[in-house]
């Protein structure tokens, strides 16, 4: 299940139905559903008659669906909150007639880090992979000094550390996106 299409579909029927039900109560109180609609009592309709008549099963019958209702929500926020596209391992490509070779995935983002972060301007950098594991896609952030010269810099991240980073996954295509954020404080590393 993938959370954010999920969640904002879900999201979407939620706010179609609040606003299908706003759009009724208006009109109701403008006499679109009969001339005296405005002037009835709020419970005086069929639908709290029925509930008074068939309170013996309706009531339990009501609390099972709420009870539904809480479990798929708390669901819902677990996928949320602790499922990520992060990957262990990658899939590397090549000749399988031995057997399947995969690379963790934590050594290529931290060595591809610790490079990133041995670079003039770079204060802290970051990076994990996502996706498939055969068909990765690389995420990188890197924290820079606000007076780094960023085209420099980002042309140094994109031939040596993401270079090699294509070089070892054996993957030249490998999809990256980079991200640079801006601090206050002087870099203090120099090579």
């Amino acid at each position: 299940m993938h959370a954010d299409r999920t969640n904002r579909a879900l999201l979407g029927l939620l706010g179609l139905l609040l606003f299908a039900a706003g759009v009724a109560g208006i009109l109701a109180g403008t006499s679109a559903f009969g001339a005296g609609g405005p002037h009835r009592h709020l419970l005086d309709n069929p639908a709290s008659r029925y509930t008074g008549a068939y309170s013996a099963w309706l009531w339990p019958a009501a609390a099972l669906l709420a009870a539904t209702a809480v479990l798929l929500a708390a669901r819902w926020l677990l996928v949320i909150l602790f499922t990520t596209d992060r990957l262990a391992d990658l899939t590397l490509p090549g000749d399988r007639s031995a057997g399947r070779t995969t690379l963790a995935a934590g050594a290529v983002t931290e060595a591809l880090a610790e490079e990133i972060e041995t670079y003039r301007g770079v204060r802290a950098a970051h990076a994990r992979m996502i996706g498939h594991p055969s068909h990765p896609r690389l995420a990188v952030t890197v924290d820079v000094a606000h007076n780094s010269d960023l085209p420099t810099l980002r042309h140094r991240i994109e031939t040596g550390a993401l270079a090699h980073a294509r070089q070892a996954t054996d993957a030249p295509d490998l999809p990256i996106r980079l991200d640079f954020t801006m601090t206050a404080h002087r870099a203090a590393r120099v090579t």
